[in-house]
């Protein structure tokens, strides 16, 4: 018994007797002791004590135990590669060249119409200029609406410019670092520092190509000053509630594209400079129940449409510069 455990084997060698030094004699003397008696008992054999020794000397190559690397690599994963892949997705879902402002997402997911809010619908409900009290039964409809007039009084109308919008913003220190919504649509104004960097040829089409862009005015300050141009308007339910941001939509001719707004309520738009063609259309499931169609602005019109529906896209008369003030209400 002695030799079995102290005879160097092919693939045990140095390495057991080593062990047993580590172990010292006392420890060995009553392993051995305990094979001796364990052959006694006549309930095992020495081939059976040989296999156990084997599989345990081997135990290497027995599959149910973890292999080390296979181990650190699972640690290294959750440790280190895990983080470093959801701060790659988050990256490149928040980067807007890669998936701009992620309506690509939002357009495979949205919810499929029942299209209801468009059935029977070929043309905005036009209103003069109304009260409260008499736009409350078409408050929070899907129709479309123009309010004919509705912003014409506002100072906004006559002082909000291009120029009065960019000395604004140079003006108010920090006010181009916020990460605010930028749309730059077609153009090759890729940020709102582009936008203000603008000569004053470019700016008024005298030079380059046609631009339209569109951007949030999240910056505190900025907000409170182009809020003093322009009220909430009168009509809107004095309930209704209103963002913290605003959006300034401004340019030339090619106007914004067909697409959907992905906002949690529903939508206003004040005309303040220009003309404008709006252009709306229903879900693609909606065809063959509803149609398209196109309506004109004008200065000091008030627009309602329910983007979250509608696609919608506009352009502007050729050589005319449109600027509008949108919001949300709900």
């Amino acid at each position: 018994i002695h030799q079995f455990i102290t005879r160097p084997t092919r693939t045990l060698g140095n390495r057991m007797q080593a062990v047993r030094e580590r172990l010292g004699d006392d420890f060995t003397a009553k392993l051995d002791a305990l094979h001796r008696n364990a052959l006694r008992t006549g309930l095992v054999s020495l081939e059976e004590l040989q296999e156990a020794f084997r599989k345990t000397r081997d135990i290497d190559l027995n599959p149910n135990r973890p292999n080390l690397i296979w181990l650190l690599g699972i640690v290294f994963f959750i440790m280190v590669a895990t983080p470093v892949f959801y701060e790659t997705i988050s990256f490149l879902l928040g980067v807007r060249c890669f998936l701009p402002n992620n309506y690509l997402v939002w357009e495979a997911t949205r919810p499929i119409s029942d299209c209801q809010f468009c059935k029977g619908v070929r043309a905005p409900l036009i209103l003069a200029n109304l009260t409260m009290e008499e736009f409350a039964p078409y408050a929070y409809s899907s129709l479309p609406i123009i309010v004919k007039k509705a912003v014409s009084h506002w100072p906004a109308q006559k002082r909000l410019s291009y120029a009065y919008i960019k000395d604004l913003y140079d003006g108010v220190p920090g006010s181009m670092e916020t990460d605010c919504q930028f749309l730059h649509f077609n153009s090759d104004l890729k940020t709102l520092k582009d936008v203000i960097a603008m000569s004053a040829e470019r700016s008024n089409l005298s030079q380059g190509t046609p631009w339209f862009v569109g951007w949030s005015v999240c910056h505190p300050a900025v907000l409170a000053e182009l809020r003093k141009l322009y009220p909430r308007p009168h009509f809107l339910p004095v309930d209704a509630e209103m963002p913290h941001t605003d959006f300034i939509l401004m340019g030339y001719e090619q106007g914004a594209v067909m697409h959907l707004d992905y906002i949690p309520r529903l939508m206003w738009q004040a005309q303040l400079k220009g003309n404008k063609s709006w252009f709306l259309a229903p879900a693609p499931e909606c065809d063959h129940q509803c149609q398209p169609f196109s309506f004109y602005v004008e200065p000091g019109d008030a627009v309602l449409v329910d983007t979250r529906l509608w696609y919608h896209a506009n352009t502007i008369p050729q050589g005319q510069f449109s600027l509008t003030v949108q919001s949300e209400y709900g």
